[in-house]
């Protein structure tokens, strides 16, 4: 795989670099992949808040309540392994269109009054099966779009801020909206958005083929049945998590986060164990958001690609070092702090994101990155039901240290796979973009 060429990301250091990310806005089909991920986005959080409060009004269970919520992310494995296949196997924006269809009939369907609570936790299985799909064809498309160089990585970034600020506002607004029409009604909204997503989504993208170049490469073609699919996706993953570099950068990109919801999984009860009641609740859980974006706009905005490829090792083997702080019980003035140093740590994602894509095939991306997707959300579901569970036995704040040791520990073994992987596995090319090494696979 030889460099990339130059323009997909300029010279390290040049006045144009340093424009950041209106390099990235200044891309049409970008700003349109941005604004319809902004509109699914609104449209989950959305969904998320009013189908729990309407599995709530309708059964009165707490229990089935949280699982609402929690559907969200447990299928995630099972969509983001037997369907990554669709990624390559069909023309990528046929796919993210038929997918934001799919979650817009489900919302459609869980806003009739006639559904049932089985029926509404079954819909939110199928989106959640779906999302996986979705967003690893909507990254494998943006290195068509940006190209594989220093604006995806830009890119990425700017989806992620999106994301971490919907945490930060979207849930707010959210209940807001239920005081004023009810679940049903929300959830209507949420098919809006889907729609919106989709439609900005077909006129706003190229057709582009098939990046595995099957049966499905054509807009017209077909995709040879669900068992060849379910082999083809499988085999993918196979591929993806048998290489030993792409396996070492996808376990750096998912440690941390697995961790790192510690503190955020288990805000109410450390709120009720320093004593600061619910307004201490909802600052716990935004502070780490804070720290992420901040961090994310830094490194994408004040750092050239060379800068952000250097700090990639020792900000990922040190970013969860701050919940270490928990050990000693801290009252907000120091737990907040110490939540938004270890939400800037994430910068490292942006250099992470970039060796991930240099080291995948183009025609294997869709699928690696639909099981990027996958593993990360999946690992942060087991992260939060690991905090609670040892929440039962431990104090909160031991708990939280505690993730943060073992998640630092984990890093650090991780680190060095990356960095062994890429000096014994791979050939070592000056990179003209970044003015750094660049592995590129040999053979």
């Amino acid at each position: 795989m030889p460099p990339s060429p130059p323009e997909s990301g300029p010279a390290s250091g040049t006045p144009q670099e340093r424009d950041g990310y209106r390099r990235v806005f200044a891309v049409a089909e970008f700003r349109a992949v941005f604004v319809a991920h902004a509109m699914s986005l609104l449209g989950v959080v959305v969904s998320e808040i009013a189908l729990t409060v309407l599995v709530y009004d309708l059964t009165g269970s707490p229990l089935l309540s949280a699982l609402a919520f929690a559907l969200g992310l447990l299928p995630y494995l099972v969509g983001g392994t037997l369907f990554a296949g669709v990624a390559d196997r069909y023309p990528p924006r046929r796919v993210l269109v038929v997918c934001d269809l799919v979650c817009a009939g489900c919302a459609a369907l869980m806003a009739l009054p006639v559904t049932p609570v089985a029926g509404l936790l079954a819909l939110r299985c199928l989106i959640a099966a779906v999302s996986p799909v979705f967003n690893g064809t909507r990254m494998a498309t943006l290195t068509d779009v940006l190209g594989d160089g220093d604006l995806f990585v830009l890119g990425r970034s700017l989806l992620r801020m999106v994301s971490q600020s919907a945490v930060l506002v979207g849930f707010g607004l959210g209940g807001v909206l239920l005081t004023v029409v009810p679940p049903r009604g929300a959830l209507g909204i949420t098919l809006v958005t889907f729609l919106a997503s989709a439609l900005l989504l077909r006129v706003g993208t190229k057709r582009r083929p098939a990046r595995g170049g099957g049966r499905g490469s054509g807009e017209r073609g077909s995709g040879g049945g669900d068992a060849a699919l379910m082999r083809y996706s499988l085999a993918g993953a196979r591929e993806v998590l048998g290489h030993r570099r792409i396996r070492a950068l996808l376990l750096l990109l998912w440690a941390p986060p697995m961790f790192v919801v510690a503190p955020e999984a288990l805000a109410a009860p450390y709120a009720e164990q320093i004593g600061v009641g619910t307004a201490g609740v909802g600052l716990l859980m935004c502070a780490m958001p804070v720290g992420t974006i901040a961090g994310e706009v830094y490194a994408g905005s004040a750092l050239t690609a060379a800068a952000r490829s250097r700090i990639v090792l020792p900000l990922a083997a040190t970013t969860l070092l701050p919940l270490l702080a928990y050990a000693f019980v801290p009252g907000l003035v120091w737990a907040l702090p110490a939540l938004v140093l270890a939400g800037l740590g994430s910068a490292y994602t942006l250099g992470l994101d970039r060796w991930f894509v240099d080291a995948v095939p183009a025609e294997l991306r869709g699928r690696a990155m639909t099981v990027h997707t996958a593993g990360l959300m999946t690992l942060q579901g087991v992260g939060m039901a690991l905090a609670g569970l040892a929440a039962e036995v431990f104090a909160v704040s031991t708990v939280v240290a505690g993730a943060g040791v073992l998640g630092t520990v984990c890093c650090l073994l991780l680190a060095r796979e990356v960095q062994l992987t890429g000096r014994q596995e791979a050939n070592v090319l000056p990179n003209p973009e970044t003015g750094a090494d660049r592995y590129v696979t040999g053979g």
